[in-house]
């Protein structure tokens, strides 16, 4: 007799399995642990088979019945149920694997070990918050140019044009890649040009550029009343001229007393590559007056909060802040801006020894990337050169007076 819902709701374990028949080949397996198996029992070219319909109560004995029927319509039509359930999961699984987050995941893998961390988190929020929830289970060969657009208006919505083309910019590489690998004909971010609202005009950083004022700068500087470690950040970045972020990165370990330079490794580049930085007499000092503080620890310049972390990326800028310096007169990456042009413009000093201690990517003649050694003694006499000549534009300030030259050539 074919059973009852009641009887399968009721149906209790015993020691080993059993079965409760419901007729043609169907029932239920009742498992020692109390779990309910449907099953199907049938013969195909000569061969005893099973094939799985679901697990009680998610199958419901109404539902197993009908997917019972279907597999013995299928079976009356010479076709083996169990092959067509495995072609089912087979295409499921192709179709997963070509959606585009599967592609989108594989692609980030390949290529984002070759950027900058910021540049690898940048990317990665842009995938996770903006593309993946609206297209990430689409076959990535069926996004249409509409489809994208809609996903970018989301992002539009609440008021992020920039983020908008950067997912814009980040989805056309993945359907690239897709292309590339077979899983798609074309990237249909092509066709959103000039779909999108113009992004934000780029503001450059606010930077001194004429002597008098930066010495003016370098006075007020001098005269910085705050802690030893903000101070000494704060007035080697015009020493130095690198990133905000790798000056307050700076580790003890990357100091190399005896050659006089400061040896930034690959992972903390913005283009990745190892960079060299030589001292002058000046950043020497103030180095070994601090290091009688915070040389024992990691950072040249630990955070207030603990020395297990950099100094914050405020902790300049308020200071300059502080001196009557906003972000509309001076920044801490605005001292980049302030060395490129006066040791061009005033000093004469090679473009690419500026460049190159710029961090900046520099070619040579066959188009090839210099090595972090390239011309360092050249780059070692200019950075004595300019630390000389802010001296002298502190001192001129100072008097009242302020006078160009030439130092160290």
């Amino acid at each position: 007799m074919p059973l009852t819902a009641t009887q399968v709701e009721k149906a209790k374990p015993q020691e080993r399995p059993f079965k409760l028949a419901d007729g043609g080949g169907l029932y239920m397996l009742v498992s020692p642990k109390g779990s309910k198996y449907w099953r199907y029992d049938y013969r195909y070219a000569g061969k005893r088979k099973t094939l799985a319909l679901g697990t009680y109560p998610d199958v419901s004995l109404k539902a197993a019945r009908q997917r019972h029927r279907t597999a013995r319509e299928l079976l009356e039509q010479g076709t083996d149920p169990c092959e067509v359930r495995k072609v089912e999961k087979l295409t499921r699984h192709l179709a997963a694997a070509e959606s585009f987050e599967a592609v989108a995941r594989e692609w980030f893998n390949q290529t984002m070990p070759e950027k900058s961390k910021s540049y690898q988190d940048r990317t990665g929020r842009i995938l996770e918050k903006d593309l993946y929830p609206v297209l990430g289970s689409r076959p990535i060969s069926a996004i249409t140019a509409p489809e994208l657009l809609a996903a970018l208006r989301r992002i539009e919505s609440r008021g992020a044009n920039d983020i908008a083309h950067r997912a814009k910019q980040t989805a056309g590489q993945v359907f690239r890649y897709a292309v590339a690998t077979g899983r798609a004909e074309r990237d249909p971010s092509g066709d959103l040009k000039g779909a999108l609202k113009p992004k934000r005009q780029k503001k450059h950083h606010a930077a001194l550029t004429n002597p008098a004022e930066v010495g003016r700068l370098l006075v007020a500087m001098d005269a910085f009343e705050g802690t030893p470690t903000v101070k000494t950040a704060l007035l080697l970045s015009p020493l130095l001229f690198q990133r905000p972020g790798e000056i307050r990165a700076m580790e003890w370990a990357e100091i190399n007393w005896e050659a006089e330079q400061w040896e930034i490794p690959a992972e903390k580049m913005k283009m990745r590559l190892p960079h060299i930085v030589p001292l002058s007499k000046q950043a020497l000092a103030l180095l070994e007056e601090l290091h009688r503080l915070t040389g024992r620890g990691r950072y040249v310049f630990p955070s207030a909060r603990g020395a297990s972390r950099c100094l914050s990326e405020n902790g300049v800028r308020t200071a300059l802040r502080t001196l009557g310096y906003d972000n509309e007169s001076m920044t801490p990456h605005g001292f980049r801006a302030t060395a490129r042009t006066l040791l061009d413009e005033v000093l004469g000093y090679r473009v690419d020894w500026i460049e190159h201690q710029l961090a900046h990517a520099v070619k040579d003649a066959n188009g090839r990337a210099y090595n972090r050694t390239a011309h360092l003694d050249g780059r070692a006499k200019m950075m004595q050169g300019w630390a000389d000549y802010l001296d002298n534009l502190k001192a001129q300030a100072a008097a009242g007076n302020v006078i160009t030259a030439k130092f160290g050539k």
